[in-house]
């Protein structure tokens, strides 16, 4: 009887666990949601100044497109650590252009982007927390039963990338 209640109570505990990761990866969407309609704004105002940098806005693009395309979770975190390596280089290349950064629309895009990024970085960081605590629940003894018997899978942490870690390199 002792083992059935237990069972019970830590099925229970394991929903609500995965409950909370599903959520917290719903709250990092969001920004990454909001992140993907403004992207185009913000090539089509540093297009007008930098035309030369046909690649780097190619790059920002065909990485939002990605974004847009994906299908799990794992394709949507590797799409988004591809969109935020080419977005930094979209900021690096912005540097080089004083009317740009002079621009209001762009200063205005620039600033709801970085906000936005910093927003992303915290959600990713609670989404990341919360992951945490169901994969140690999960694999912890004797809770490790009930979740094989029911058949609780792993989630994937939220992690960078390797490129993405590497600071842009600036040239003038």
């Amino acid at each position: 009887m002792c083992l059935l209640i237990y069972s019970a109570i830590t099925y229970n505990k394991l929903v609500a666990m995965r409950e909370n990761v599903d959520n917290a990866w719903a709250q990092i969407d969001v920004q990454l949601k909001r992140r993907y309609d403004l992207i185009p704004n913000f090539v089509e105002t540093v297009k007008g100044y930098a035309k030369h940098e046909n690649d780097t806005l190619v790059r920002v693009t065909e990485a939002r497109a990605s974004v847009g395309g994906a299908k799990t979770q794992h394709e949507a975190i590797e799409a988004n650590n591809q969109l935020s390596s080419a977005l930094s280089r979209l900021l690096i290349v912005s540097e080089k252009y004083p009317e740009l950064k002079a621009n209001t629309n762009f200063i205005a895009l620039q600033n709801e982007l970085t906000g936005l990024e910093h927003k992303i970085a915290f959600t990713r960081q609670s989404y990341n927390d919360t992951v945490l605590l169901y994969q140690r629940k999960k694999k912890s003894f004797p809770a490790n039963i009930v979740a094989r018997i029911f058949k609780f899978e792993d989630k994937e942490y939220f992690e960078v990338d390797e490129p993405s870690r590497e600071a842009p390199k600036v040239q003038f």
